[in-house]
């Protein structure tokens, strides 16, 4: 399934909740995480974001349950744009569901991830696949069918009963308050290949909403 990225729709109210991840091939942690303007480590940043709805609505669309990638490519400062991007849906949900949650993560319904479109240049087809998510205390797995294969680990603190966190951080995509880990990655589309070990990884709990 192929979604253009276009016009933005009339109706854009929307709200959504969630877990989100991600690993990049930046060594821990990433500067460009930090702030776009912060040159990451490589000559190329690559990575993904991984997401599942754990509630919303769009336009009457309970967006519940929706998995999600978003695999990426862009320059070693991020702010300069040029970012290639490929989104993936799991296949479980609705043709209503995926398209909504394409138009959401491609910024057509503003929001957050407008400020964070803008930086992309060239969206690669959009994709459907099985996708299995798995949300573990300290641990976030995901692996999309002959894709990727993407865990997250938690890094230990010195009071093993709690997290290393992030704390009041400023952040398009994730909350305030993130969970600071390490990822090891294999992905591969056929135009987006990143291969990580023990790099820049971190989650945290989303909250999204844009109201014209």
């Amino acid at each position: 399934m192929h979604m253009a990225v276009g016009a933005r729709p009339e109706a854009s109210d929307w709200w959504a909740e969630g877990l989100a991840f991600e690993n990049c091939n930046c060594t821990a942690v990433c500067p460009g995480h930090i702030h776009f303007r912060q040159k990451c480590t490589h000559d190329v940043c690559h990575g993904f974001w991984a997401m599942r709805f754990q509630s919303g609505e769009c336009d009457g669309i309970d967006l519940s349950g929706v998995d999600v990638v978003m695999a990426f490519e862009s320059p070693p400062v991020m702010i300069q744009g040029g970012w290639k991007g490929r989104i993936i849906v799991s296949d479980r949900a609705s043709e209503e569901q995926a398209r909504a949650v394409c138009e959401i993560l491609t910024g057509r319904r503003g929001g957050p991830w407008e400020v964070l479109a803008r930086f992309v240049s060239d969206w690669l087809a959009t994709r459907t696949a099985p996708i299995r998510i798995e949300d573990e205390a300290t641990r976030k797995t995901i692996t999309v069918a002959g894709v990727l294969k993407g865990t997250v680990n938690a890094i230990r603190g010195r009071d093993r009963g709690r997290p290393v966190t992030f704390r009041n951080i400023y952040n398009q995509i994730h909350d305030s308050e993130q969970v600071v880990a390490t990822g090891s990655t294999e992905y591969d589309d056929g135009e987006i290949v990143i291969r990580t070990e023990d790099t820049h990884g971190l989650w945290s709990h989303f909250r999204w909403a844009h109201r014209d």
